[in-house]
């Protein structure tokens, strides 16, 4: 692949990175599609490979009580090379076919 591929759209209204990548699961450089669901979530984990761990929060209503509870629910998403990710950074993830056994989501953006 040449250093200055330009990134193709993705079909959703995001910024490309600006750096380049080889990678061939990253949605802008690569031949991954996206589609389905799109997530808005916390970074909670960096430590595999080209890989992140993504906390998203939600309120739940206990019918019984008439409240609601806080509730977690936790991502795994591939992290192509171009997008530069830390613990604590808002991130947007996207749907795409499965990955591995646990990943299916792609992450398409730093907010």
């Amino acid at each position: 692949m040449s250093e200055n591929k330009k990134a193709r759209n993705i079909g959703l209204n995001v910024k490309p990175p600006v750096e380049n990548c080889n990678d061939k699961n990253c949605p802008f450089h690569g031949n991954l599609s996206v589609r389905g669901q799109i997530i808005t979530g916390v970074v909670s984990a960096t430590k595999m490979q080209n890989s992140i761990k993504v906390k998203k929060e939600y309120m739940h209503l206990v019918p019984k009580y008439e409240r609601y509870e806080k509730r977690t629910s936790v991502y795994t998403a591939h992290c192509p090379p171009c997008i530069e990710l830390k613990i604590g950074e808002k991130v947007n993830i996207a749907e795409c076919r499965p990955l591995s056994k646990t990943k299916s989501f792609v992450v398409i953006e730093r907010l």
